[in-house]
């Protein structure tokens, strides 16, 4: 029991990181035509705090927006710095400019809840930076609802089981920008280097062709030992000539482009897109661990892992 307690927290902690107001409008500004006449909820959001709240608060009727609903949870560590006592969360609501609306929650605000499920009915938009340790159960949430959203997590996330399908049935994409410095409970800047949007409206930079420069080799290229497909060590190293399966870095996603490429799968995953894999017997002898979730390269006698690589297929 005090061990749960003790990672419960530990993953509190770890999920108070506060977005910066610059960094929420960087990256909002590429969506303006997209919140007009949207409900917009940001449902982890302290309405007098929030760097999301204030953004939208500033530009309601710059974007058009025809209704804002913020709600807090009133057991985040900020919220006990300003009323420890108080256990209720509470919402706020915007129509237009002079139509304001605090009301207290009935519960403590968290997004699972039954009254901020409600809420989220009634959105069109969610946009906010939930809780790091619950980036699984957040999402489920908006896909099972069929929400739009625009927010912030881990960029480890794409090799999340949970997560990594979305990626691949084009549900879920990366934004414009990566924040890389959040405000901690003491009002301390934490920098965080991998953090980035994720989002399911539409994103400019994935209808650009990603321009191909380089010819394939078998020398250049070596197949993985465990899977059927090349290793590609960098995005701008694709081939422009081949078209079967290769491996390549996660951070792929960025220029990932599904008119022009497929993605089939993930190395460190239970593969699902019916590629050739191997299953190491000897694992001692090669120093290495679940090496049959890895990517592995043999070239000649030696081998080593690829940390995790995108398995995907040219269209076109």
């Amino acid at each position: 029991m005090a061990n749960q307690s003790l990672q419960s927290a530990k993953s509190a902690k770890n999920d108070e990181f506060y977005t910066r107001f610059d960094d929420v409008q960087r990256e909002l500004n590429y969506y303006k035509d997209q919140f007009k006449d949207k409900v917009v909820y940001c449902n982890c959001d302290d309405p007098a705090e929030s760097a999301f709240s204030e953004f939208f608060k500033l530009n309601f009727d710059h974007f058009g927006i025809k209704k804002l609903i913020c709600t807090r949870y009133s057991e985040s560590n900020l919220f006990q710095q300003f009323d420890p006592v108080k256990k209720y969360g509470y919402r706020l609501e915007i129509t237009g400019r002079d139509s304001l609306q605090k009301i207290e929650l009935k519960g403590s605000g968290d997004f699972r809840s039954a009254e901020c499920t409600e809420l989220l009915e009634e959105a069109d938009i969610v946009c906010t930076n939930p809780p790091f340790s619950l980036f699984r159960e957040y999402i489920d949430q908006l896909m099972k609802h069929n929400k739009k959203f625009l927010i912030i997590g881990s960029i480890n996330a794409i090799s999340y089981e949970e997560i990594f399908p979305f990626i691949k049935d084009n549900a879920l994409w990366s934004g414009y920008t990566n924040p890389r410095e959040f405000m901690n409970p003491e009002g301390k800047i934490e920098k965080l280097g991998n953090v980035q949007w994720w989002t399911n409206l539409d994103v400019a930079k994935r209808h650009d062709e990603l321009v191909l420069y380089e010819t394939y080799a078998p020398e250049k290229y070596p197949k993985y030992d465990n899977y059927d497909a090349i290793n590609v060590d960098k995005t701008v190293e694709i081939p422009n000539d081949y078209f079967d399966v290769m491996g390549v870095p996660i951070s792929f996603l960025d220029k990932y482009n599904p008119d022009q490429f497929e993605i089939l799968g993930i190395t460190d995953r239970q593969n699902t897109s019916g590629l050739r894999t191997k299953v190491y017997t000897n694992r001692d002898s090669l120093k290495f661990n679940d090496l049959n979730r890895r990517s592995v390269l043999k070239i000649g006698d030696e081998y080593k892992t690829v940390y995790a690589r995108l398995l995907i297929k040219r269209k076109r």
